[in-house]
């Protein structure tokens, strides 16, 4: 089908019948949309300024925000994990899951003598110089110091919260590694340093996946639009709502911890969602101006009334998806969905406000630089008469085709049935990164569990009674001294090994033992239980935030489309293409299906945050699709009341923008799986996988099946129904 969208520009443009007494922005019929798009028209210097102040002074901001938002916030908040790190930094010198550990290993002598004492010492300065270090405690026979004596682990508590623990270490992990040398390697490692190299190789491999997408993205909307300057369009209009979103995110950041990753999921989402919707507005637009008679702002007018509100529903089904992502208590789930939520914001404002000036400033030079296929018609038809075959086609044999379409999708959902999930473990991180290769050290040293350390905190009067049960489970390998508090508190601190690696699934049965076994007034916490807890916290998250965010689809489109029954539907077919993404996943990243050819280590699971929160992303694109085709599907009812125009006409009139958008959105999506760490490659493959199936599968066959066999039943609503939704009509004047 790509072939025809190129071959598509050879036919002279087919302009469905205007209506000669169409009326005005300024007129009462067109609706809020219509005449915002008017007032921007009329109000250009206006729109201009307010654009040029948002972007110039938000933008100011913007180049600081890898350097200001942080990789930290992966924990449940109220969980028995994060009270027990907030206790060890309180009353024990910040010997909690954020303090920094510096391993020092020695290849020839004892690790304290000669050269592998003076890095101790010059170490120790480093560290004693950063206010953001609580105590500093040396290396301990039996505990911090191993066996041979050729290990050792210096611990700089914590004495500043998470976010400014992994700032830290990102300042000081540069200079602890050049200790290394004469026979001496100095490696920091820890949970704070985990985040910050992860933060730098996401960065770098961000850029690089930037400098991929861009030039694809532009390369795909030439084929789309046929000229040039309508294809950098969407992409100056995306520039301008991310560059804004930075900004935000940084002075947000100056109020509550805002992670790095907002950022990330941001720019991707953003750019997708910016060209969709531009996307979508360009190609209504150049087809209302192409009437006779018609000036560009009343073409304005009718874009805005027809598609800009399709464009304002799926942008405001976008927030509700990511909004129930806030039901989550975690500080990295929240800020990561009020990133992508912000980014959608300004890309919608830019979208509805600052595009349509554009649009009826450039009015017929919009197709500036167009392209040798385009011939003789305009490129960028709004009617398309290849997806009006299509539309044809599947009109004759629904059965077949939606027959196809389904069985192609659970076939590929199918393997979701066996997925697995658990919470990244160090293999996230590149090999030769300071984080990875501290913590391979330390297991060598001192067992496969040092690294998930277990931090149990209890008052002085059952320490003994603690003790006695972490060294009577089998899943602990030993027990560190009691250390008590100083500060007259009455706790103690007990630390325990346990006998596997942080990533086994044995842990959390340890842990849920000790849990049951210790006093009452024992916490069990470190840096492993931390993610055992945020994990048990998504587990029980999912269904909420799942069931929410249909409902809500639903809601929305009901509210739309005013007909229950394709509402339910259009919600009901999101789920296919959620599922087969899902059903790749499994067999991609838990079964490590072709891990060599995309670069990265199997962990045996998917990533425990996956299931929430692309969910939440994917079905927020499924429904982006669903609003433009059933929008468009709905104005030809509304103009008609023929089931099958409706059908075909939706086909014909978005089936190519949804096209050329599915491809823009698969083209950036994929591009995030080519480098970097794993969570990103997994973000790029899931997204990518869903947004391909969902455009090309679900909207493009599955849905328009189901509204040729629904027929009118389709858009029946009920009296009572109709009497309580607001009025919501697609079609002009």
């Amino acid at each position: 089908m790509s072939a025809e969208l190129v071959k598509e520009h050879h036919v002279n443009q087919v302009v469905e019948p205007i209506d000669s007494t169409t009326q005005s922005a300024s007129d009462p019929s067109s609706g809020p949309l219509g005449r915002l798009g008017g007032w921007v028209v009329d109000h250009g210097r206006i729109t201009t300024a307010v654009w040029l102040l948002v972007v110039v002074g938000l933008g100011v901001f913007a180049p600081r925000v890898e350097a200001e938002l942080s990789g930290a916030g992966w924990q449940a908040n109220g969980s028995e994990s994060v009270q027990a790190r907030d206790l060890a930094v309180e009353h024990f010198g910040g010997s909690a899951s954020t303090a920094i550990q510096v391993v020092v290993r020695s290849t020839d002598t004892p690790v304290t003598e000669g050269a592998g004492a003076q890095a101790l010492s010059e170490a120790t300065a480093i560290l004693a110089e950063d206010p953001r270090i609580a105590a500093i405690v040396q290396p301990e026979p039996g505990a911090t110091l191993s066996e041979d004596g050729r290990t050792a682990v210096l611990l700089a508590g914590a004495a500043a919260d998470p976010n400014d623990m992994v700032r830290a270490a990102t300042d000081l992990k540069e200079r602890l590694a050049e200790l290394s040398g004469d026979g001496v390697e100095v490696n920091p490692t820890g949970a704070s340093l985990l985040w910050s190299d992860f933060n730098e190789a996401n960065l770098e491999a961000m850029l690089t996946s930037e400098m991929i997408s861009w030039p694809v993205t532009l390369a795909i909307l030439v084929l789309a639009f046929g000229a040039l300057v309508a294809a950098g369009l969407p992409l100056l209009l995306t520039l301008a709502g991310l560059v804004a979103s930075a900004g935000s995110l940084v002075l947000i950041n100056q109020v509550v911890p805002v992670s790095i990753w907002a950022m990330n999921f941001a720019m991707m989402f953003a750019l997708a969602l910016g060209i969709d919707y531009a996307l979508f507005l360009v190609v209504r637009f150049r087809a209302a101006r192409a009437a006779v008679g018609r000036s560009a702002r009343e073409a304005v007018v009718e874009t805005m009334d027809t598609a800009g509100k399709a464009v304002l529903l799926s942008g405001i089904t976008v927030l509700v998806s990511l909004s129930a992502v806030m039901l989550v208590p975690s500080p990295a789930f929240r800020s990561m969905a009020g990133g992508i939520m912000l980014s959608v914001v300004f890309v919608l404002a830019a979208t509805l406000t600052l595009l349509p000036l554009v649009l009826a400033r450039l009015d017929h030079r919009i197709d500036k630089l167009a392209l040798p296929w385009t011939g003789s018609g305009r490129p960028g038809e709004h009617r398309s008469v290849h997806f009006e075959a299509w539309g044809r086609r599947l009109w004759r044999r629904p059965v077949a085709w939606g027959g196809a379409a389904l069985i192609v999708l659970a076939a590929l959902a199918v393997p979701v049935l066996g997925l697995h999930t658990a919470m990244p473990s160090i293999k996230v991180l590149p090999d030769d990164a300071s984080a990875r290769v501290g913590y391979d050290q330390v297991q060598d040293a001192f067992g496969p569990g040092a690294p998930g350390t277990l931090t149990i905190v209890a008052d002085d009067d059952q320490v003994a009674t603690s003790n006695a049960v972490l060294t009577q489970d089998a899943g602990v390998a030993g027990v560190l001294p009691a250390v008590a508090a100083e500060d007259g508190s009455g706790l103690s601190l007990i630390q325990a090994v346990p006998t596997v690696d942080p990533s086994d699934p044995e842990l959390s049965a340890t842990v849920d033992r000790l849990r049951a076994d210790l006093p009452e007034s024992a916490l069990v916490g470190g840096a492993a239980v931390e993610n055992l807890d945020l994990k048990t916290q998504l587990d029980e998250s999912a269904p909420l935030v799942i069931g929410v965010i249909l409902a809500l689809g639903f809601v929305l489109l009901l509210v739309a489309l005013q007909a229950p029954l394709i509402a339910l539907l259009g919600t009901l077919a999101s789920l296919l293409s959620t599922a087969a993404a899902f059903g790749v996943a499994r067999l991609v990243f838990q079964d490590g299906i072709g891990a060599g050819l995309l670069g990265f280590e199997s962990q045996g699971f998917l990533d425990a945050w996956a299931p929430v929160f692309f969910f939440a992303m994917i079905f927020a694109i499924a429904m982006d699709y669903t609003v433009f085709l059933l929008a468009s599907a709905k104005e030809h009812w509304e103009l008609t009341g023929d089931a099958r125009e409706a059908m075909i006409g939706a086909l014909a009139s978005s089936g190519r923008v949804i096209f050329a958008a599915g491809a823009v959105m698969v083209a950036v999506f994929f591009t995030f799986a080519l480098s970097g760490p794993l969570p990103p490659k997994e973000m790029g493959i899931v997204l990518g996988v869903a947004v391909l199936l969902d455009a090309f599968l679900v909207r493009l066959v599955l849905l328009p099946v189901l509204l040729r066999l629904t027929g009118a039943a389709a858009w029946w609503s009920p009296a009572w129904l109709r009497r309580v939704l607001p009025t919501v009509r697609f079609s002009h004047g």
